[in-house]
C-alpha cells in the first residue's frame, strides 16, 4: 500500500520529519525530562508528604512564611507585568526603527542573562540606596526608600524579566508582515485602531509566553534580591531565602515543606498563564 492512498482509506498520513521517527524521539524526550524535571520534583514532593496536606497548609498558613509567599508572588506578578509592557516597547523599537548605537542597546538587553545574579544584585543595591545616585535622587525628590525595602525586590526582578519578555516579542514582530499595517490604514484605520485590532492580538501570544518566563524567573530569583531586600522578616523577606533559612537551621522538611508550596502555587499560575495564552491562540491565531 501506498503513502498516497492512506488518507482514502481514512488513515492518517505521517509527515516527513528530519530527525530518526517519533518513538525514539519521544523516548528521548521523557527520558531526558524524568531525569531534570520529573524525579527532582518528585523527590521534592516525597520529603514534604511526610507532613500530609494538613501539615503543608500548616506551614503556609504560618504569618511568616504567608508574609515571605505574599512577597515573592505579588511582586513578581507586578515586575512581570510591568516587563510584558515595557519589554514590548523595547522589542518595537529594536525591531521597527534603525538609529545609531541600536546594536549596543540591543546587546544591552542580554546583560540581566550574562551578569552572575549576586554581581547584579550589589550594582542594584549601590545605586539604589539611599547614598546611592539614584536612591538619593528618589529619596530628596519624593521621600521614598528603594534599597532594602519591597520596592528595592521590585526593581530586581524587572531587572531580571526584562530580556524575556523583548527576546520573546522581538522575532514576531520581526516577521509580523507590515503589509498588513498599511492594508489596514489602506481600509481607513487610525493608529490606535491598527494597533488594537491588527497587531496587538497578534503579539499576545509571545507577549503571555514571555510574562510567564519572566514571572517564573522572578518567583525563584535569589542571588540579586537579597542584597537590596534587607532581609527583613515581614517586610521584604522572600520565599526563597526562608528555605535558606530553614535549611541552615537544618529543618529540612519545613524547607521542603515551602517548596513544595511554591511549587504548588508556581504550577497553577503557570497554567492559567498557558491556559488563556491557549485561548488567544485560538482566537487570534489566523491574525
Amino acid at each position: 500500500m501506498t503513502a498516497a492512498a492512506l488518507p482514502a482509506l481514512g488513515l492518517p498520513r505521517r509527515r516527513p520529519s528530519a530527525l530518526p521517527g517519533f518513538g525514539p524521539t519521544l523516548g528521548f524526550a521523557l527520558a531526558y525530562l524524568s531525569l531534570i524535571v520529573l524525579i527532582p520534583l518528585s523527590v521534592l514532593v516525597w520529603r514534604a508528604s511526610g507532613l500530609g496536606v494538613s501539615g503543608l497548609v500548616a506551614v503556609a498558613a504560618s504569618p511568616r512564611v504567608r508574609a515571605a509567599l505574599e512577597t515573592s508572588f505579588y511582586l513578581s506578578l507586578a515586575a512581570a507585568a510591568l516587563n510584558a509592557v515595557a519589554g514590548l516597547v523595547v522589542a518595537w523599537v529594536l525591531t521597527r526603527y534603525r538609529f545609531p548605537g541600536r546594536a549596543i542597546l540591543d546587546a544591552m538587553v542580554d546583560l540581566p542573562f550574562a551578569l552572575p545574579t549576586a554581581v547584579a544584585g550589589i550594582a542594584l543595591a549601590a545605586i539604589y540606596a539611599t547614598n546611592g545616585w539614584v536612591g538619593a535622587l528618589v529619596n530628596d525628590l519624593f521621600g521614598i526608600r528603594i534599597a532594602f525595602t519591597p520596592s528595592g525586590i521590585f526593581v530586581a526582578l524587572v531587572f531580571i524579566g526584562l530580556p524575556f519578555v523583548v527576546r520573546t516579542v522581538q522575532p514576531v514582530l520581526a516577521d509580523l508582515d507590515r503589509e498588513v499595517e498599511e492594508a489596514s490604514a489602506t481600509l481607513g484605520a487610525s493608529r490606535a485602531q491598527t494597533i488594537l485590532r491588527v497587531i496587538l492580538p497578534a503579539l499576545v501570544p509571545a507577549v503571555l509566553t514571555g510574562f510567564a518566563l519572566a514571572f517564573a524567573r522572578a518567583v525563584g530569583e535569589y542571588g540579586s534580591v537579597i542584597f537590596i531586600a534587607g532581609n527583613m522578616p515581614f517586610v521584604s523577606e522572600i520565599a526563597p531565602l526562608l528555605i535558606i533559612v530553614q535549611l541552615e537551621e537544618f529543618n529540612y522538611v519545613g524547607a521542603t515543606a515551602i517548596a513544595v508550596v511554591m511549587l504548588a502555587i508556581s504550577f497553577t499560575s503557570l497554567l492559567a498563564i498557558n491556559l488563556v495564552q491557549a485561548w488567544c491562540l485560538r482566537r487570534y491565531g489566523h491574525v
